[in-house]
C-alpha cells in the first residue's frame, strides 16, 4: 500500500512562516547574531560571489573617472594618519625632549579578511567578514577599511565574525575633531552617518575637517582617522553648542577587504 501523501494548504504554510517570522524577530539579539554568524559561515561562498558582482558592476559603472575615487580616498585617509601621527609625536618630543617614543602601531598585527556580506542602509551598519577566533580576533578590536577606522568587532565564531561599523544606531566611539584638544563620542545615527555632540559652537568645526578616533589602551595606540565632518550646524534645542553630522571616511560599500587591528598579539 502506497504512503499516504501529506498535503500542506497554501494557508497553513503562510501561518507557519509567519510564526517563524515573528519568533526570529523578537528573539534575543546575541542569538539572532549568532544565528547571521552562522548563515555567513555555511552560505559564505555565494554571498560573497553575489557581493563582488555587485562590486564589479559599480566599479564599471565608474569606469569613465579620470582618477579611481577609491584609490584617492585610500590615499587621503593615509595621508590624513600620517599627519595626525606626525602631530602626536611632536607634542610628546615637547613634553620629553629626546626620549625616544613607540612607534605608530608598533607591535601591533593585521589581520586581512574578505567581507562576506554587509549593510549601511538602516539602523544597523555592520559587515560579516571570514575570519573568526581562531585567527586571534576578539570583541572590542577596531577594523581598518582603506587606511580609515570603520568599526569594531561586536560578535565572533570561530571563522567568521561581525563588525559593527561606527555609523551603528548602537556604536559609540571616542573621538577628535581635526587639531581641537578635546574629545567627545561619535554616536551611529545609522544610514551611514553618524553625530557628534555637546561641542560648543566657540571651536571652529568646518565641513571637510577630518574626525580621528582616539587612543584605546590595547586595542589603538594611535589616533586614525574614522571620518570627516559632513555638516557642521547650531543645536536646535541648544543653540551654545553644535550640532556635527560625520561620514565614514572611506566608502564602505564598496569595500572587500578590510584589515583588523590586534594590538599585543602572542604570536
Amino acid at each position: 500500500m502506497a504512503g499516504k501523501q501529506i498535503r500542506v494548504s497554501r494557508r497553513m504554510l503562510f501561518t507557519y512562516l509567519l510564526l517563524a517570522g515573528f519568533i526570529f524577530l523578537f528573539a534575543p539579539q546575541n542569538l539572532t547574531n549568532k544565528f547571521q554568524l552562522a548563515f555567513a559561515r555555511i552560505f559564505r561562498w555565494p554571498l560573497s560571489i553575489g557581493r563582488g558582482i555587485s562590486l564589479s558592476a559599480r566599479t564599471q559603472q565608474a569606469a569613465g573617472d579620470l582618477v579611481d575615487r577609491r584609490e584617492y580616498n585610500k590615499l587621503q585617509n593615509h595621508l590624513a594618519n600620517i599627519t595626525q601621527q606626525w602631530l602626536q609625536e611632536r607634542q610628546k618630543a615637547e613634553k620629553l625632549s629626546g626620549l625616544r617614543s613607540r612607534l605608530p602601531l608598533e607591535g601591533a598585527k593585521l589581520v586581512s579578511a574578505d567581507v562576506i556580506t554587509g549593510s549601511v542602509n538602516g539602523p544597523q551598519n555592520g559587515l560579516i567578514i571570514n575570519r573568526g577566533q581562531k585567527d586571534g580576533l576578539a570583541r572590542g578590536q577596531f577594523v581598518l577599511g582603506d587606511n580609515s577606522i570603520i568599526g569594531n568587532i561586536s560578535d565572533v565564531s570561530s571563522h567568521t565574525a561581525r563588525v559593527k561599523l561606527a555609523t551603528d544606531s548602537s556604536s559609540n566611539i571616542a573621538v577628535r575633531i581635526a587639531k581641537l584638544d578635546i574629545d567627545r563620542l561619535m554616536e551611529g545615527s545609522g544610514n551611514n552617518s553618524a553625530k557628534i555632540r555637546l561641542l560648543s559652537i566657540k571651536h571652529k568645526v568646518r565641513t571637510g575637517d577630518n574626525v580621528y578616533a582616539c587612543k584605546k589602551p590595547g586595542l589603538l595606540d594611535t589616533p586614525m582617522i574614522i571620518a570627516t565632518v559632513a555638516q557642521c550646524r547650531r543645536d536646535g534645542q541648544n543653540p551654545s553648542l553644535w550640532d556635527i553630522t560625520v561620514k565614514p571616511a572611506c566608502d564602505i560599500e564598496k569595500l572587500n577587504e578590510v584589515a583588523v587591528i590586534i594590538m599585543n598579539p602572542k604570536n
